[in-house]
């Protein structure tokens, strides 16, 4: 099974942020342990009696709020670069889906609903190719917690029984799961992958965004993984 850890970056309803971020990482199911530790060994840095208290959370470490204050700013940015390469290291095994919306080409749409849409597709979409390919898997997508948990969940329902805008899907196993952010890992490298893409789309600083941006789903030249509803 392939799993699609999933989250955002950007808020919809404040006017001071022009773009608005949703992304997953496919991993496939027998992965997710080794990347678990190898992110383990970056939050034990600083914390090595508990490093399951240290959550990898992009905008916090960044900007150095909560946790964060009292590490050092160059600590803070390497940990963040060590672990967004983990995910590039492994190129090919582990994929980007992400959806970026601008909100002055949105208008009144919903940007979570249009962005799930984009991203749903795509990963059933890349599902589909496996198994034409002879390896046939089913995915699921995990979220990390948030107020959209059930409009998520009909959302995926609908797009499989009724259909979404290139057809149905077909190959997820259930309807999305939710999990504190805290608890997982994965759900920790999602988030800085969608801070990663928010950053480059809203501030024009790739600094983290280049480490990630050739993992996007890509199949015979062409990039899949990444949706663009932006001006520029």
């Amino acid at each position: 099974m392939h799993l699609l850890y999933v989250d955002e970056s950007g808020t919809p309803t404040d006017p001071n942020i022009s773009y608005f971020v949703l992304s997953g990482i496919s991993v496939f199911e027998r992965e997710t342990h080794w990347i678990e530790q190898e992110l383990n060994k970056i939050a034990a840095r600083f914390d090595q009696v508990n490093p399951y208290s240290v959550e990898l959370h992009g905008s916090p470490m960044r900007s150095g709020r909560g946790f964060w204050k009292t590490i050092s700013l160059p600590e803070r940015i390497t940990a963040m670069e060590d672990a967004l390469k983990i995910l590039a290291s492994r190129r090919g095994r582990i994929r980007i889906f992400a959806s970026v919306v601008e909100r002055s080409m949105i208008g009144s749409d919903d940007p979570v609903a249009s962005c799930f849409e984009q991203i749903s597709s795509r990963f059933d979409m890349f599902l589909k190719r496996c198994h034409q390919q002879g390896d046939s898997q089913r995915g699921i997508a995990i979220f990390d917690k948030s107020s959209t948990e059930k409009s998520i969940q009909n959302l995926a329902r609908s797009f499989k029984y009724d259909g979404h805008s290139w057809g149905r899907l077909q190959n997820f196993s259930e309807v999305p799961v939710f999990l504190d952010s805290q608890a997982s890992r994965l759900i920790q490298l999602a988030d800085l992958v969608a801070y990663a893409i928010f950053r480059f789309y809203e501030k024009g600083d790739d600094q983290f965004y280049s480490i990630i941006k050739d993992s996007f789903d890509c199949h015979a030249g062409t990039q899949h993984g990444l949706h663009l509803n932006v001006s520029k």
